[in-house]
């Protein structure tokens, strides 16, 4: 395969054909929702996952790659330095986290910073898994019974960066939801926001018994408060801690 062809291959992902032999939904911009009921993955146990790694280098991402790269084809191979940091590699922690609201109009959030891990066997039906500090592969994951889907009015899976460090355009960050039965889904936190600290991935909706899954990839530069403020929960927040490792 000619080295151009490799460089130009990315446009065919505009016409979002879908990797239906892999048994994947990715959500885009051109396609932003999917029916869990529709797809007969409305049942049984369904598990979010969020996985990362760090890059020092920014090549699939660069804005500016298009351009510079005809001029001076050699840059393809140059990674990008990281600003404003003396390591090699950003430290960054993400956590999964989620706000529901259920058709009895309670609501709440499950999320590892505060404890705030939730249960499937019982109201709100969403369980953390735990808190992954250091993108490892298994990642962090969130359970939801969604033999319970009845009840569930609301949720909005969202991700945020713990830390100090703003690095979400440093992160290869995906989110896959892995339901009981039918395929896969994935929401790719692919655009660029250097300086945002959370961002909504995607929501799930119970409309008239149909359990509808939409991008969000809304990123904010604040926590789950401003999160909170943009899609209208109504809770009250206060500033959370993690021990230290």
């Amino acid at each position: 395969m000619a080295f151009w062809d490799g460089l130009l291959r990315g446009r065919a992902s505009q016409f979002d054909l879908g990797t239906a032999a892999a048994n994947v939904i990715p959500l885009t911009k051109r396609r932003p929702t999917v029916s869990l009921t529709k797809q007969g993955a409305a049942t049984g146990h369904l598990r979010v996952n969020l996985s990362w790694r760090m890059r020092t280098s920014d090549i699939e991402g660069r804005p500016e790659l298009g351009g510079r790269l005809l001029r001076h084809p050699l840059k393809f191979f140059q990674p990008e330095v990281v600003q404003a940091h003396t390591q090699g590699m950003v430290n960054v922690d993400l956590d999964l986290g989620c706000l529901y609201e259920l058709d009895d109009g309670s609501k709440g959030v499950v999320q590892p910073l505060g404890g705030f891990l939730g249960s499937t066997n019982e109201a709100p039906y969403v369980r953390c898994s735990g808190d992954d500090r250091f993108g490892s592969g298994s990642g962090e994951t969130i359970y939801v019974n969604l033999d319970h889907h009845a009840e569930i009015k609301r949720l909005l899976f969202f991700v945020y960066i713990y830390d100090q460090t703003p690095a979400f355009d440093r992160t290869h960050a995906v989110v896959t939801l892995h339901p009981s039965s039918g395929p896969r889904v994935t929401v790719e936190l692919d655009e660029r926001a250097p300086q945002a600290r959370s961002c909504a991935v995607f929501s799930m909706e119970n409309i008239k018994g149909e359990m509808i899954v939409r991008r969000e990839v809304k990123f904010v530069y604040g926590f789950q408060a401003e999160l909170d403020r943009l899609y209208g929960w109504g809770l009250q927040w206060g500033r959370g801690y993690k021990t230290k490792l």
